[in-house]
């Protein structure tokens, strides 16, 4: 698949797009597939992505929605530095839940020539599906910051153009630039911009695009635009022999890793992403072939996955290295393989026990990390998430159904998980399940 650019206008006709809905605007999408991108966003008839255009000292407020803190902050967006991979989530901002409005203020009224925005993600999070918005600031009534749900063309505000890079190429994936021109020259006099912005699939959060720059050009600037500057790249790159599937690491912050990193958990990883893939199938899934492993130095806690971006703290791996270690970062693979994503929210004990099921009793199995000790087995909870959730899992596969963990998952990845499902799958419900796993933890304890 090549990298293009056409009109919006003629994908409307070929494609049924929405056309942008002011007569004298003109908006162009540049696509690269993925594997033909890099850090330079350059695409035929779009400007490349500029660090001194007239967003860069600009304000930037989501005044509506959530951003999401696994991301960049605001300021990502007009800074003149992008993303050094497809998958870099910290050089991107994004958003959390269901689309936002964000506001640009440019400081002063500007006749602007151009609006550019960049993207670019391997999977649901590369498109751009947003409606523009701007205005001088003096219409009757105008409010700079509207509250949510209101109708913007009634608070002073000029609707400028509809994007939706949607239909781009074959997939959602891949690096995306739009530019937003005027037929005549000048696009329009704005001091004002809303971006109300939209995840790319219907009703799934985890689609927030990856927006790597907005750029705002001033049809009466002086000074030549200078390129925006591609992140340094530091992760390493490393394949799966025999497979599609390639991650990074990056131990740039926490160069005392380095060593056990790419020594001892790479080869883990290289063996153990694929069985898990494997493990963990349903129809028509096809697993992420790309994700990342970040060490953070100012991290707390353990670890923690955001689609396809797994981190984890210094401090903690820093003592672990030799202990949980590379078993916490198996734990995490499942959440990048998981990916429920189907509408609806699975519960949470079963998300957590199930990567712990496949760590404790399927990677190491030897290290009895989910053994329920004597003095809590009375008060165990088969809900209790992690290690003990992960070991009545194990006790339902092995008395009932040795594919219980495949079938749950396959059903919490389509949305359709329901505690039903349980007397299906065994003839009894979970809450007699928890039972007679506790009467079995008893009966052990007792033996003991």
């Amino acid at each position: 698949m090549k990298s293009f650019l056409l009109p919006l206008a003629l994908f409307s006709t070929l494609l049924s797009w929405s056309l942008p809905a002011q007569a004298d605007a003109k908006v162009q999408v540049g696509y690269h597939a993925n594997g033909e991108a890099n850090g330079k966003f350059e695409f035929p008839g779009i400007p490349a992505p500029s660090r001194n255009d007239a967003a860069t000292d600009a304000t930037f407020t989501l005044i509506d929605g959530d951003m999401d803190r696994n991301g960049g902050a605001l300021g990502k967006l007009h800074d003149g530095a992008l993303p050094g991979d497809e998958d870099d989530p910290a050089n991107n901002f994004f958003l959390r839940g269901a689309g936002a409005r964000l506001l640009v203020d440019l400081g002063k009224v500007t006749e602007i020539g151009s609006i550019q925005s960049y993207s670019w993600h391997p999977g649901a999070r590369g498109p751009q599906v947003y409606k523009l918005y701007g205005s001088e600031g003096s219409a009757a009534g105008f409010n700079a910051k509207p509250e949510k749900g209101a109708e913007l063309e009634k608070s002073g505000w000029q609707k400028v153009a509809d994007v939706d890079t949607r239909k781009a190429g074959p997939q959602l994936g891949g690096q995306y630039a739009v530019s937003i021109t005027g037929n005549a020259g000048a696009l329009g006099k704005f001091r004002y911009l809303i971006f109300e912005i939209e995840p790319t699939v219907s009703g799934n959060t985890q689609s927030n695009t990856f927006y790597s720059e907005i750029d705002v050009t001033d049809l009466h600037a002086t000074a030549k635009a200078e390129p925006a500057a591609a992140a340094k790249a530091n992760a390493e790159a490393f394949e799966i022999a025999g497979t599609p599937y390639r991650f990074t690491l990056d131990v740039s912050e926490t160069p005392e890793l380095a060593d056990w990193a790419r020594n001892k958990l790479v080869p883990v990883v290289q063996q153990w992403y694929p069985k898990i893939v494997e493990m963990l199938p349903s129809e028509g899934y096809v697993a992420p072939q790309r994700f990342s492993i970040t060490f953070l130095k100012d991290m707390q806690g353990v670890a923690a996955t955001s689609g396809t971006r797994v981190v984890g703290a210094l401090s903690w791996y820093r003592k672990n290295m030799e202990g949980e270690g590379i078993g916490s970062i198996v734990h995490e693979l499942v959440h990048v393989a998981q990916q429920y994503r189907g509408g609806g929210r699975p519960p949470g004990w079963l998300i957590e026990g199930i990567p712990d099921y496949i760590r404790w009793y399927l990677y190491e199995p030897q290290s009895h990390g989910a053994e329920i000790p004597p003095s809590r087995a009375a008060n165990a909870r088969y809900d209790a998430s992690y290690r003990t959730s992960a070991n009545f899992l194990n006790w339902v596969s092995g008395k009932y159904d040795k594919e219980l963990v495949r079938k749950l998952n396959a059903e919490m990845r389509q949305g359709r998980y329901k505690e039903e499902l349980w007397k299906e799958i065994t003839g009894h419900t979970v809450q007699e399940l928890g039972d007679e796993w506790k009467a079995a933890l008893a009966q052990k304890t007792a033996a003991q």
